[in-house]
Parts: C-alpha cells; sequence; structure tokens
C-alpha cells in the first residue's frame, strides 16, 4: 500500500489522488466522487504516508493504523451505516492502539482516521497481502 500519492488538503473535506503538476500547483482528483481540481501552492497539503499517530512512547505511522483496522475488520468498513457515539469511538480506536497518547490524539482524529480508511478501502486501495508489501519494499 502506498500512500505517498494520496492526499489531505486543508479546507476539503475527503481524500484527493496526486494527478500531475500546474504552474500554480497540483492538479488533484478526489476518490470520492472523481472530480478534478487545481490545488493551489499556498494550501495546506499532506500525504498521507507522513501522518503518524502520537503514542506514549513515540509514534505510529498511518499505515500501521490502518493495517490493524483491516486486519481487526477483516477487510471490511468501519461504522459503515452509523456515525458511533463518541465514547464508542474512543473504546474502538483504544482496541486497535491501546497506547495512544490520549493527551495528544483527539476525537476528531479518530473520526478523520476512520473516515479516510472507509474512503481508501471503498476504492480499494488498502492492500496489506505479502505481495503488495514486498513490491513495496523493492521500490
Amino acid at each position: 500500500m502506498d500512500l505517498k500519492n494520496i492526499l489531505t488538503i486543508s479546507g476539503h473535506s475527503g481524500l484527493f489522488k496526486h494527478v500531475a503538476q500546474s504552474k500554480t500547483g497540483i492538479i488533484v482528483e478526489s476518490l470520492e466522487d472523481k472530480k478534478r481540481t487545481v490545488v493551489y501552492i499556498y494550501s495546506k497539503i499532506n500525504s498521507l504516508q507522513d501522518i503518524a499517530v502520537f503514542l506514549q512512547n513515540g509514534e505510529m505511522p498511518l499505515h500501521e493504523i490502518f493495517r490493524q483496522i483491516f486486519e481487526k475488520e477483516n477487510g471490511n468498513l468501519i461504522f459503515p451505516n452509523a456515525k458511533p457515539a463518541d465514547k464508542e469511538l474512543k473504546e474502538y480506536f483504544a482496541s486497535i492502539i491501546p497506547n495512544y497518547d490520549r493527551s495528544r490524539v483527539y476525537l476528531s482524529d479518530m473520526k478523520r482516521m476512520i473516515s479516510w480508511y472507509n474512503i481508501l478501502q471503498k476504492n480499494s486501495l488498502l492492500d496489506f497481502s505479502e505481495a503488495a508489501e514486498n513490491e513495496k519494499i523493492t521500490q
């Protein structure tokens, strides 16, 4: 699974795939509605590959969190038909990462990660098979 070209953009909901470079920014495609747009240089853009979650003794990369969720859910979506209560979401997150830093990982972060996981899973972008992992290592 390569999250390098999957982006989150401040001020825009959802996830985007990097498509091309333009004079004034980058062209991205929404993973949800497949619409393309130009995102300007001054926008805050983050690659999912660069995101990590604070633990009590370090950090865990986002792709590892997605792996934990994927294994727990057997590749299914999380809360596909309902919005979980805040307490339920915190309990779920603690079951995935028991040692996450409760003072620096907020409920909004948890909701965002669950949403991202579901978007990636709907678009078949989460592949944790051995062949996919070996291909990533050789690149």
